[in-house]
C-alpha cells in the first residue's frame, strides 16, 4: 500500500495507556513521503468526532462528518496498525494542518 502525506488512513490504535486516543480511527499521515516510503513506521495525527475548539485542533470534513485532527496527540506507528485507506485532506485543510502544526510545535 503506497501511503502519502495528508492521506487520511483507518488505524487501529490499540493498545493505549492513560488518555492516549484509543480505538480503530481515521488519523491523518503527517510524516514527509520520504519517511513513508522508506521506514516502516510513520508519523499519524488521529481524528475524532468529539472535541471543541482548541489551538492544537483542525476541524475537517471527511465522509460527510465533521470531525477534528488532534495535533496534540500526534503518535508514531508501525505500518502493520493501518487498515485501509480512507481519503485525502483537501488543500485548505492541509494548509491549516501545517500552520496549526508550526503554531505548536515551531519557535
Amino acid at each position: 500500500m503506497e501511503l502519502s502525506q495528508y492521506q487520511i488512513v483507518l488505524v487501529n490504535l490499540d493498545p493505549t495507556i492513560g488518555s492516549e486516543i484509543r480505538k480503530t480511527r481515521p488519523c491523518v499521515i503527517i510524516s514527509p513521503n520520504e519517511m513513508n516510503r522508506y521506514l516502516r513506521a510513520i508519523v499519524v495525527a488521529p481524528m475524532t468526532t468529539k472535541s471543541r475548539k482548541y489551538p492544537t485542533r483542525i476541524k475537517v470534513k471527511h465522509e460527510n462528518k465533521t470531525g477534528w485532527i488532534v495535533i496534540d496527540q500526534i503518535r508514531t506507528i508501525d505500518k502493520q496498525r493501518i487498515i485501509r485507506i480512507l481519503g485525502e485532506l483537501s488543500k485548505p485543510e492541509i494548509k491549516e494542518l501545517k500552520s496549526v502544526m508550526k503554531e505548536t510545535y515551531v519557535d
